[in-house]
């Protein structure tokens, strides 16, 4: 082998190591989200404490006491025929 093949595979090697790490800690803190959003913690504060945005804590541990939302249908009017 090459270095050049050698420093690629190698490298190749510990990225895959390190996005394995990532999503296994991920999930792990995706449930904690969860778990204590349900137990009454704000996104707020847990956003603060985990360095993450508001927004991105409450999609992925919604209030768990808030009314279903409703989805909402667009229906859009046929334009009208041109009258020739």
């Amino acid at each position: 082998m090459t270095t050049a093949e050698e420093e690629i595979r190698a490298a190749a090697r510990k990225r895959a190591r390190s996005k394995a790490a990532f999503e296994r800690d991920d999930a792990a803190l995706r449930e904690l989200f969860i778990k204590w959003r349900a137990a009454g913690e704000g996104p707020s504060d847990m956003a603060r404490w985990s360095d993450m945005t508001r927004e991105w804590v409450a999609k992925i541990a919604p209030d768990p006491t808030a009314p279903p939302k409703r989805k909402v249908v667009v229906r859009r009017k046929n334009p009208t025929p041109d009258s020739d």
